[in-house]
């Protein structure tokens, strides 16, 4: 990976649309499946649906909790998924949220976005709760990979809203700091931002959020990517992007699962295709 991952983003973009295609095997999934709750089951998940979206999507998003919690072998798995994706033209974001400081979060970065290894990715998601500071060696270690990083800043979960409203010291609250936070990241690593030419740290922001009630600016986010899953089983649609995200609307990933695997084995791919017309037709 020698293009930054921003101008990847982009570049994929313009040829598949704006839709992420989640990998959650979860277990009531692969019994509608037919698939065994086991890593295996788990394995023959992901490569289906990575066929799926090939070539329909710019971006797989294997939810690493499902594969993780078949341990060692589930991992496996994972690296198999991983690698049938990287034989296509979809990029991968890993989502691991992984969150420390100093060497963890180092080799955090070894095992995810390091060239060399088994699981990595395009991208991964991070948590930035000890300062986004903290995790420079990881966003350093990506930048050098070509690789991205999507911080969470704004979620849907209800219990997060208390803490992500807080207002800091700069009277700011901490979902928006977060914003403000990877922007100057990104304004460090390459002054020439722009809506053509994004970062690499993109923010996570949930689309069933009131940004405005979370002190977030969408016109701040125009060369910022981000992640937004909600849409479809989580009740966001993706008629909505336009209006959730105003002018960042093109730097959006339209991130849908269950809505689209609920289709099954049978459906999956139609799934994929239709839903990804449906969202470019709604940013055209």
């Amino acid at each position: 990976m020698t293009d930054a991952f921003g101008l990847r983003l982009r570049a994929s973009f313009r040829r598949f649309g704006q839709l992420c295609v989640g990998i959650d095997p979860h277990p009531y999934l692969l019994g509608e499946w037919g698939l065994p709750v086991s890593a295996e089951g788990a394995r023959e998940f992901g490569l289906r649906v990575v066929e799926a979206a090939a070539g329909v999507a710019p971006v797989v998003k294997p939810q690493v909790a499902f594969y993780e919690r078949y341990g060692s072998a589930g991992f496996r798995a994972l690296e198999d998924v991983l690698a049938a994706a990287r034989e296509t033209e979809l990029l991968v974001i890993a989502d691991a949220k992984r969150g420390d400081i100093g060497t963890t979060m180092d080799s955090y970065g070894d095992a995810w976005l390091d060239p060399s290894s088994p699981l990595r990715a395009d991208a991964v998601t991070a948590a930035a709760y000890q300062g986004l500071g903290a995790n420079a060696g990881f966003l350093r270690r990506a930048r050098s990979a070509g690789a991205g990083v999507f911080v969470l800043s704004a979620t849907s979960n209800p219990e997060a809203r208390l803490t992500q409203t807080a207002i800091l010291g700069t009277g700011r609250t901490v979902a928006a700091g977060i914003v403000d936070d990877v922007f100057h990241d990104n304004s460090a690593a390459d002054q020439d931002l722009s809506a053509d030419r994004p970062g690499s740290v993109g923010v996570v922001l949930g689309a069933t959020v009131d940004l405005a009630d979370y002190g977030i600016d969408t016109a701040s986010l125009v060369a910022t990517p981000v992640l937004a899953p909600g849409f479809g089983a989580q009740g966001a649609r993706y008629a909505d992007v336009r209006r959730l995200f105003g002018e960042a609307s093109g730097q959006v990933l339209v991130s849908a699962s269950r809505s689209l695997l609920s289709a099954g084995p049978a459906g999956v791919a139609a799934a994929v295709r239709d839903a990804s017309e449906e969202v470019s037709s709604c940013l055209a």
